[in-house]
């Protein structure tokens, strides 16, 4: 029966889609949950947009801070087109973040990055809403990170990952008749990651600039564990008195 429902080994009574669900890494799962679950509250009209996109004045001069993190979350009503980046998103934020092999620390790391460099440089190109722009981030850079991977548009085109980012961005002009101005910003942010990650390390001694101070990992993952010492022991098992002074020191009467 619990194969069935799509449950499996250590997956007893679940269904696919959460089993899907809970398969995704931490990160990706608040952030697709936080995205599905702002579109569903505006459809419902408990919340409007007009209180989620970014605005530095609604900020900073009447303490709306909120719009700083829901202005990541709002990718449009319920509708075809959500669906399309909700999948762009999940998807390739869940490659990223499993592929780096590392804790969720490195990941909500880039996450903050991004999404930092997007809030100050939205106001001069007047983006309001920067979900799209830090997911064409978390793309460019996995498309960098993946240069030999095939990939098909619709069946129809085929292209290597390095050329995703630019696919999309056509994609985006024929649909909406509009240069996509948050997309080019995620992929300059985006660039810039991968640069000081993956090309200045290999020219610097593997230095990393980029990499998440130690304060950030400790709120991930908690102190670090410091190994406790171990006893050295001589030969026969005894235990050495390092109090003991050696044997040629001891006074002679």
């Amino acid at each position: 029966m619990a194969e069935m429902l799509g449950g499996g080994e250590g997956m007893v009574g679940q269904f696919p889609l959460e089993q899907w669900f809970f398969e995704m890494p931490v990160c990706t799962r608040w952030w697709t949950t936080a995205t599905v679950l702002t579109s569903v509250l505006v459809q419902c009209h408990i919340i409007t947009p007009f209180q989620l996109f970014y605005s530095f004045r609604a900020v900073y001069n009447k303490s709306q801070y909120w719009r700083l993190i829901t202005t990541f979350f709002y990718f449009g009503p319920l509708s075809l087109d959500l669906v399309f980046h909700v999948f762009f998103l999940q998807r390739y934020s869940r490659l990223l973040e499993e592929s780096s092999g590392r804790s969720p620390a490195h990941f909500s790391w880039l996450l903050a990055y991004a999404s930092v460099f997007l809030l100050c440089i939205s106001p001069l190109f007047s983006i309001a809403f920067l979900g799209q722009g830090l997911s064409s981030t978390l793309v460019y850079i996995w498309s960098r990170k993946n240069p030999d991977t095939r990939l098909s548009l619709l069946g129809l085109l085929v292209f290597r990952a390095p050329f995703l980012p630019w696919v999309l961005i056509a994609f985006s002009l024929i649909m909406h008749g509009a240069v996509p101005k948050d997309e080019i910003c995620g992929i300059v942010i985006g660039h810039i990651w991968y640069f000081f990650n993956d090309v200045y390390p290999t020219l610097h001694n593997n230095h990393r600039p980029l990499d998440p101070p130690a304060f950030w990992v400790r709120l991930w993952e908690g102190p670090p564990d410091v190994p406790e010492p171990i006893e050295e022991e001589e030969p026969t098992g005894v235990p050495i008195d390092r109090d003991l002074r050696a044997p040629n020191a001891l006074e002679v009467h």
